[in-house]
Parts: C-alpha cells; structure tokens; sequence
C-alpha cells in the first residue's frame, strides 16, 4: 500500500502520523476481511482507534505507530493504564450501542505499525488484552 508522498511530507506531527497509521491498519483489515463500523470513538476514559466487525464479532482496535524498534516498539507503547482505558471505552460503546456486554462477541486487537510510515511492518495481535 503506497501513500501520497506530497501529504506524508506536510504530516509531521504526531497527530498526523496518527491519522496515517489509523487509515493504514484500517484499510489493512478490511483486506484481511474485517468491515468498519466507527473509528476515533470517544468516551470519558479514552479512546478506541477502531470498531470493525469480523463476521457478528465486534473488534476494538487499538492502532500504534513507531519509527523504530528503539524503547521496545509500538507494542511496548501500550501500557497497562491505556489498556484499562480501552477496557471502559468497549463497555460504554456497549452499552451505548445497546448490547450486552456478557452475550455480545467481542474482543480487543492491537495493530502495531513499525518503520517507515508509508509502508510499515505489520503485527496484528488478536485478542491482544
């Protein structure tokens, strides 16, 4: 997957980085068969990147992006107070969305893009936390 050069070299933010790499792992599940439901939902304890659907599981999904390996990489990026808040943004969506969060598939996923931002190295941990 190649990205506009002209837009990646006004994106020098972390901010920007962070759409890329959000627009990259969704673009790359929905290969892997995943459909979007939501993405950047919000709620007063934090943020999911990603809400996708794999067949009637709803998937949370967690995007981290890093330039390098160096300090342990995009997976040591997601320390155990962001996972709590992921954990209390999937329940508030499901209960906003009406579902039980008993009875309802779900699970939470991390896609973490390592090097160059235009065309990273890709892990996709299923059910990661």
């Amino acid at each position: 997957m190649l990205w506009n050069k002209r837009a990646t070299r006004q994106n020098d933010t972390g901010t920007d980085k962070g759409k890329i790499s959000e627009q990259f792992a969704q673009q790359f599940l929905v290969e892997q068969g995943l459909s979007l439901i939501d993405k950047n939902y919000h709620c007063r304890q934090g943020e999911v990147d990603l809400i996708m659907l794999d067949g009637d599981t709803y998937v949370f999904i967690e995007v981290k992006y890093r330039k390098s390996k160096a300090f342990g990489g995009a997976l040591a990026a997601i320390p155990s107070s962001k996972q709590q808040k992921v954990k209390h943004c999937v329940t508030f969506y499901l209960h906003q969305a009406g579902l039980n969060e008993y009875n309802t598939p779900c699970r939470i996923d991390v896609v973490a893009l390592e090097g160059d931002i235009n065309n990273p190295q890709v892990t996709w941990l299923k059910n990661a936390f």
